[in-house]
């Protein structure tokens, strides 16, 4: 049987039940909610399986949403069956006020160090991270940089305008 997004979607539905939610299929590529409790074992199934073998993680991003009370801050992985050509796509929410997530690295190798650029940006706390420490930006900053509440630019430059770069009415 071929690896299409129903097949997926039907296997971590039998296997995982109430803790995915949320699918959809943008531009054709399978995404789904995983609740954070649960993360490790849906990794580490879609690892393992032999039918599904989504053995290379792509991506490992976060993504800031101020507006969702609660899920403030979000883990995207980006997974790929090689064999198969298939790509999936996990979303994991986390309360800004606790924004804890077990890592991948032990069963992604290059989680590591996008775990870490993660932390470094947008704040999140991977446990069992073997060295988490920023990776970017200098170990003095006492914020994250990517997370909305900050400004994209500096305010008080003045050899840049936000007009010029779309973000402003140029009116």
């Amino acid at each position: 049987m071929p690896l299409d997004n129903a097949t997926i979607q039907q296997k971590l539905t039998a296997k995982f039940a109430d803790a995915i939610s949320e699918w959809e299929t943008p531009y054709n590529l399978l995404s789904c909610k995983v609740a954070v409790s649960t993360i490790t074992d849906v990794l580490a199934y879609l690892y393992n399986d032999s039918e599904l073998s989504f053995q290379f993680l792509t991506d490992l991003t976060g993504v800031h949403f101020p507006e969702r009370a609660g899920e403030e801050l979000c883990v995207v992985y980006h997974l790929h069956n090689m064999r198969a050509n298939s790509r999936l796509r996990l979303k994991v929410y986390v309360p800004i006020d606790n924004p804890c997530v077990p890592t991948a690295s032990s069963l992604f190798s290059a989680a590591n160090w996008m775990e870490r650029e993660t932390y470094d940006f947008f704040g999140i706390i991977f446990e069992g991270h073997p060295n988490l420490t920023r990776i970017l930006n200098v170990n003095e900053m006492d914020y994250f940089p990517m997370r909305k509440e900050y400004e994209m630019e500096d305010p008080t430059r003045t050899d840049k305008d936000d007009e010029m770069f779309g973000r402003g009415s140029l009116v």
